[in-house]
């Protein structure tokens, strides 16, 4: 099947996700360092404090991705991403970098909550990689953000954590939170439209787990399917431990619906995959599921044949990254020779791009003083605040005013065969990208 592009008309168009998007409060910072006490920051003030670095020291910043687990095949290529772009971009103003230990959030609110804890009461730490799950980034990037921190996230989509793309901040939005990857609610779009236009299903049922990543971008498809003229015939939730997915199954199976999308992690992805075809009245029903699935662990496994999975576009050009002049196919090469094995995940070239933003915004914000070297925390986020056409390795990069930073391109790949993954991840059978002009 050749793939088919589709373009958003217009960002007015694209949802109503019924979460409510409510404006996020300000927040004071805690200071470090000389910092003035009381004083709520922003990007242009110095009350973010700075750090000072000494002569024999390293800059220090730091990775918190899930890294064990069922969803470690997402957090490990991010880890390593940081590591290989810290390993390329080389020393600033003659400092060395360094990462300390990788950090796990283990896709959870507490694991984030717990790892930010940690890093917060480092006063050292400029950056952060991460996180990788969106469940934990609700609960690490108060913590992070407010202890002066600047946090990139390289597989983080809720919308929760940016904006609805109208203009107004989600109420997980932190001032201090950029990402590289996209916004949930373009994958909404996108699997609706493809759902609707090429395959030309006119019901749709989806099913979250709860998680923020999860609820918003059901929410996110089934508002575009709805819009786009198509019928959400249920919407349903399970708990992430749950095992037994057939009572839920049963429950949408009444509305008959031609499609089923399911974003959620392993291992619910796995049981709701398998048990689909034990349930009368879904036999022939299309499955549809994200990136969160997009994992060599689930596509390894037989019953995730013939299930359509959308994702990043991760058919990286030839242009370099602007900071280490690596291409895409050279950091793969990189990678797998370090590592002995390709990225399981989609988001590792996400995750060099993000260490690259924040070691170029740390080289923007700082100056040597006699022989130490100052970084300016606000100006980090000023630089990143105000960045335009960036060329990394997932493309031209811009952030907007409340963290969105990424390409918005998403694929959808038609998964043929369990035993041959890498073909699977290059049957592209669909395309979207938002409009230029919104």
């Amino acid at each position: 099947m050749a793939a088919a592009t589709i373009t958003a008309p217009n960002r007015r168009t694209l949802l109503g996700v019924a979460v409510t998007l409510l404006l996020a409060a300000s927040v004071a910072c805690t200071n470090n360092n000389n910092a003035s006490s009381g004083t709520s920051p922003s990007a242009s003030d110095t009350s973010l404090g700075t750090v000072t670095v000494d002569p024999d020291d390293a800059i220090q910043i730091r990775s918190l991705n899930t890294i064990t687990g069922d969803v470690a095949y997402l957090g490990i290529p991010n880890q390593r991403g940081v590591e290989l772009a810290i390993a390329d971009f080389g020393q600033i103003h003659g400092f060395d970098v360094n990462l300390g230990a990788g950090l796990d959030e283990f896709c959870s609110a507490d694991g984030g909550q717990a790892a930010a804890q940690v890093i917060a009461a480092d006063e050292d730490v400029v950056g952060v990689i991460g996180t990788s799950c969106s469940a934990a980034a609700t609960a690490a990037a108060p913590l992070i953000t407010q202890a002066g921190i600047t946090m990139i996230a390289p597989s983080n989509t809720s919308p929760l954590l940016t904006s609805d793309l109208a203009g107004n901040p989600g109420p997980d939005h932190n001032p201090g939170y950029y990402r590289t990857s996209n916004n949930g609610l373009y994958v909404g779009e996108a699997m609706a439209q493809m759902v609707y236009h090429q395959l030309g299903l006119r019901s749709a049922a989806a099913i979250h787990d709860g998680d923020p990543y999860s609820q918003s971008i059901a929410q996110a498809f089934a508002d575009s399917f709805t819009n786009l003229g198509g019928e959400v015939s249920g919407f349903s939730a399970v708990n992430k431990e749950d095992t037994d997915m057939v009572p839920v199954l049963t429950e949408l199976a009444a509305g008959n619906p031609d499609a089923l999308f399911f974003p959620v992690f392993q291992p619910v992805g796995d049981f709701i995959a398998d048990q689909t075809s034990w349930v009368v009245g879904l036999e022939n029903t299309t499955l549809l599921t994200d990136a969160g699935l997009l994992i060599d662990g689930f596509m390894s496994l037989p019953q995730s044949e013939g299930i359509y999975i959308s994702g990043p576009d991760t058919r990286f050009g030839v242009e370099a990254n602007q900071s280490t002049q690596k291409t895409a196919a050279e950091v793969l090469g990189d990678y797998q020779h370090i590592y002995g094995e390709l990225p399981s995940g989609a988001y590792w070239a996400h995750a060099y791009d993000a260490t690259t933003l924040l070691l170029e915004a740390v080289r923007a914000a700082s100056t040597v003083q006699d022989t130490e070297l100052v970084i300016d925390r606000a100006a980090i986020r000023e630089y990143l605040n105000n960045l335009r056409d960036y060329q990394g390795l997932i493309g031209a990069i811009n952030c907007d005013d409340f963290g969105d930073c990424g390409v918005q391109k998403i694929t959808v790949i038609h998964h043929l065969d369990h035993t041959d993954i890498e073909a699977s991840r290059n049957n592209i059978v669909f395309e979207f990208a938002p409009s230029t002009n919104q």
